[in-house]
C-alpha cells in the first residue's frame, strides 16, 4: 500500500527523480503522508484536477521552531498565507476519498502549519520570499528502500 505525500518544492522537481530521506530538496508539505489503496495515477489525477488553474503562490518565511514528536526537528515556519491554507484544504478534499482510512492524521491532524525543514544542504531564512510554482506527488518509500523517495507526478501552479 503506497504512502504518499504532496509537497510544494522550492525548486521544481522532475517526475522519476528520487532522493534519500536526508537529501529531500527543500519543500513545504501541503498534504502530509497518507496511506492509500488507490493507484498513484488516481491520486495524481485527483490532485491535478484540484489544482488546475490555481495561481503560483508567494509566501514569506517566518521564524525557526522545533517540530516533530520529540520537538527536535528544526524548521522555518511560513507566515500565515491564505493561498497556502486554501491549497491545503483543496487537496485534503480532493484526496480524502482515496485514503486508506478517513481518520488518517493527514486529513484529521492538528491545524496546517506550513514550514520548510532545515537540512544540512540548505534552508530558508526569516523574511525570505518563497515562490511556489509546482505541486509534486512523492512516494514515501520505506526508509530502507534503495531508491529513496520517488517523484510520481508534478503539476505547475500559475502560468509555467
Amino acid at each position: 500500500m503506497p504512502r504518499l505525500v504532496v509537497v510544494l518544492p522550492l525548486v521544481p522537481l522532475l517526475v522519476g527523480e528520487s532522493f534519500a530521506l536526508q537529501d529531500w530538496p527543500l519543500h513545504i508539505t501541503v498534504l502530509p503522508p497518507f496511506l492509500t489503496d488507490a493507484s498513484p495515477e488516481q491520486i495524481a489525477d485527483a490532485f491535478a484536477a484540484a489544482t488546475s488553474g490555481l495561481p503560483a503562490i508567494t509566501a514569506i518565511a517566518g521564524r525557526d521552531e522545533l517540530f516533530g514528536r520529540r520537538q527536535n526537528v528544526l524548521v522555518t515556519v511560513v507566515e500565515h498565507n491564505e493561498a497556502l491554507a486554501r491549497l491545503h484544504r483543496t487537496l485534503v478534499a480532493a484526496v480524502l476519498p482515496f485514503a486508506a482510512a478517513p481518520d488518517e492524521p493527514a486529513f484529521t491532524g492538528p491545524g496546517f502549519r506550513p514550514h520548510v525543514t532545515v537540512k544540512p544542504h540548505g534552508r530558508v531564512r526569516e523574511g525570505e520570499v518563497l515562490s511556489l510554482s509546482q505541486v509534486a506527488l512523492v512516494d514515501m518509500a520505506p526508509r530502507a528502500a534503495p531508491q529513496g523517495r520517488l517523484v510520481l507526478a508534478t503539476r505547475p501552479l500559475g502560468d509555467l
